[in-house]
C-alpha cells in the first residue's frame, strides 16, 4: 500500500517538472531572441534555479536499496544460525546414539595397571600407610593388617613388573609379623612377590638408600619428606595423601590410596 501511494507521488512530481520545463523552454526561447547582459544574466540564474529544482525533485534509490540489502543480510544471518543450531543438535544426537550402541569400553585391572604406572618395569613401595593399614613403625609391634583392596593390585603389579616393598620397623618381630601378614593374604602365593623383595631398616635414611640403589621407575609412599626428597632422583612417584593433599612437583601424583589412583 505504501509502495502504491509513493509511485503515484512520484508521478505527480513528474508531470509538475515537465510543465514547469515547457514554461521554462519558452522564456528561454523569447531572452534569446533578445540579446542583452541582462537578459543573458537572467538565462544563467533561471539554469541554476531548474538545476537545483531537479536535484531537489529527483528521487533517491539508495535509501531503500540499503535497507534491502540489510534485510537480505539479517535474514541469511538468521539462516546461518538455524543451520548452525541444527547441525549441533544434530550431532549431538548422533553421538548419543553412538554411546549407546558402543559404551566405553571398561578396562581391566591388568591394564589400569599398565596405563597408570606406564608400563614400568620396576616398583618400590612403601608398606606403611599403603599397603598395610598401620601408619607407624609402633603399631606394627603389636599386629599388621593387609589391606584388602591392595592384595589383587599387587598382584596384577608383580605379574608385570618388579615389586619392592620396604618400611622401617623398631624391632625384627615387627618384620616377622609384616611378612606373616603378607603370606597370609596370599601375595607370595603367585611366586611373583616373594620374600627377599619385602626390606626392612631401621631409620628412614636407610629406606631412601635402599630406594635410590634400587633405581625404581616408580616408586609409592605415604612419607611427604621422601617423597620430596627423592624428586630428584625417582622418575615418577605416587605420594598416598588421606588428606589428599599434593605435594609439588612435575612428577609427583597424589592420591588417597593406591587403589583410588587406579581408577581416578
Amino acid at each position: 500500500m505504501s509502495d502504491s501511494f509513493t509511485q503515484q507521488f512520484l508521478q505527480l512530481l513528474r508531470r509538475i517538472g515537465n510543465q514547469f520545463n515547457r514554461k521554462v523552454a519558452d522564456v528561454l526561447l523569447i531572452l534569446t531572441n533578445h540579446k542583452s547582459s541582462g537578459s543573458l544574466g537572467a538565462i544563467a540564474g533561471l539554469a541554476l534555479a531548474i538545476i537545483f529544482t531537479w536535484k531537489f525533485l529527483r528521487p533517491s534509490k539508495k535509501p531503500r536499496i540499503n535497507q534491502r540489502k540489510s534485510v537480505g543480510s539479517s535474514e541469511s544471518r538468521n539462516a546461518s544460525s538455524s543451520v548452525t543450531q541444527a547441525d549441533e543438535v544434530s550431532y549431538s544426537t548422533q553421538r548419543d546414539r553412538v554411546d549407546e550402541l558402543h559404551p566405553p569400553v571398561k578396562l581391566t585391572l591388568g591394564e589400569l595397571v599398565r596405563k597408570k604406572f606406564n608400563g614400568s618395569r620396576k616398583i618400590t613401595c612403601q608398606l606403611l600407610g599403603v599397603i598395610l593399614e598401620e601408619r607407624t613403625p609402633e603399631e606394627l609391634k603389636e599386629h599388621a593388617t593387609v589391606r584388602s583392596p591392595v592384595v589383587e593390585i599387587l598382584w596384577e603389579i608383580s605379574r608385570s613388573c618388579d615389586v619392592y616393598l620396604m618400611d622401617r620397623i623398631v624391632d625384627d618381630e615387627s618384620g616377622e609379623r609384616v611378612l606373616l601378614a603378607l603370606e597370609n593374604a596370599g601375595l607370595f602365593e603367585t611366586g611373583c612377590l616373594t620374600r627377599d623383595k619385602v626390606l626392612f631398616c631401621s631409620t628412614e635414611n636407610g629406606r631412601m638408600s635402599f630406594i635410590r640403589q634400587l633405581e625404581p621407575d616408580w616408586h609409592v609412599d605415604s612419607n611427604p619428606e621422601i617423597v620430596s626428597q627423592l624428586s630428584r632422583f625417582i622418575r615418577y612417584q605416587l605420594y598416598i595423601s588421606p588428606t589428599g593433599s599434593p605435594i609439588t612437583g612435575s612428577n609427583i601424583f597424589t592420591s588417597t590410596s593406591l587403589d583410588s589412583y587406579l581408577t581416578e
